[in-house]
């Protein structure tokens, strides 16, 4: 077929979202999912009959049991059954093939979930079953000591600088000031705790609709006008860990130069990969209050990425913004960068 003779994208809102973190919670994963989804059917009107499709993203590897997220399927309901996938991802990337399954034009609405319980055990240990198995995970260097190599990297070659850290905390909220910040002890040398993430038990829940649908469902659907993904070299030892080009790629796929961002939702779990996030992305250095990285406050593994995806959804719905970028992030060190944009108006 002929580029003139390509078919345009079907377009695809987000019309209602819910979500909670905490700390750490007692309920289970079908309990901590259940008036999630529940709520963003109530919220819409659907019905599981009117749901096209449901995708869902967690780890097996958190959950400590194969085929986990089979069991949450019970927060969706048995009956009637349900066309359904899953990815060992953040629920991000459920959204990304989501969104494509509305492109091949056999859905016009879809549930999109995910959710993470890291409470139970040592998170910082989980993550270093991805790293390669053969140099670099028998040494089990946990999630801290990763980024601090980053860190120790950037500050040496003079990319970023300890003042830098130091201010990014405080907007992130882990400090309240810069004396405050050089007076805590190294954690992970050169990483303080204000640089790290705390961690949450979490979940989200998103109801997805076509045009022609999604007005139905929403007063002011947060249309999806581009989405990317990209991912750069598994082995630390051919990445050039001062940059991010997958991130700077998927931000130029997905358009987020085309037009002024009011609000941006960065998946930044360290204050090295908000600085890192923001010059690759090509974001103000020194952001306003809507440029925001929250998981360095709380990070949940596998719906860090979608709940970005939720707040700018929800800051297009306040009325808040008129064009959002909302980020996901994936692997060690940012190796993979999910940019989604989100508009108010569907052109």
């Amino acid at each position: 077929m002929h580029e003139s003779e390509a078919k345009p994208m079907r377009k695809v809102a987000v019309v209602a979202a819910a979500s909670r973190q905490e700390e750490k919670m007692l309920d289970t994963e079908v309990e901590l999912m259940i008036p999630l989804i529940s709520e963003v059917k109530a919220e819409t009107g659907l019905d599981q009959t009117e749901i096209g499709f449901t995708c869902s993203g967690s780890s097996d590897f958190l959950a400590g049991q194969a085929f986990s997220f089979v069991m949450t399927l019970d927060a969706v309901g048995p009956v009637p059954p349900i066309t359904e996938s899953h990815v060992e991802m953040d629920g991000a990337w459920a959204l990304y093939e989501t969104w494509v399954k509305f492109q091949m034009g056999v859905i016009d609405t879809a549930l999109v979930y995910s959710y993470g319980k890291p409470s139970p055990g040592s998170l910082q240990d989980v993550l270093s079953t991805q790293l390669d198995p053969y140099y670099v995970a028998p040494l089990w260097p946990d999630a801290h000591a990763v980024a601090g190599l980053q860190t120790r990297t950037l500050l040496e070659q003079g990319i970023i600088t300890a003042d830098q850290l130091a201010d990014c905390a405080v907007r992130a909220g882990t400090i309240e000031s810069r004396e405050e910040y050089f007076s805590q002890p190294m954690l992970s040398d050169p990483l303080r705790q204000a640089d790290c993430p705390t961690y949450a038990d979490g979940g989200v829940a998103m109801i997805l609709a076509a045009e022609g649908k999604a007005e139905e469902l929403c007063e002011k659907p947060a249309w999806i006008t581009g989405i990317d993904h990209r991912i750069d070299a598994h082995h630390f030892g051919v990445r050039d860990l001062t940059t991010v080009p997958s991130a700077r790629l998927a931000a130029e796929k997905a358009g987020v130069h085309d037009g002024p961002i009011d609000v941006a939702e960065l998946h930044a779990a360290y204050t090295t990969h908000d600085l890192l996030l923001r010059k690759e992305i090509g974001l103000p250095e020194t952001p306003n209050h809507s440029q925001r990285s929250y998981p360095i406050k709380a990070d949940t593994l596998m719906a860090s990425g979608l709940l970005r995806i939720a707040e700018a959804a929800r800051a297009i719905w306040e009325g808040d913004a008129n064009r959002a970028l909302a980020h996901a992030t994936a692997g060690p060190l940012l190796q993979q960068n999910l940019i989604c944009v989100l508009s108010g108006e569907s052109n």
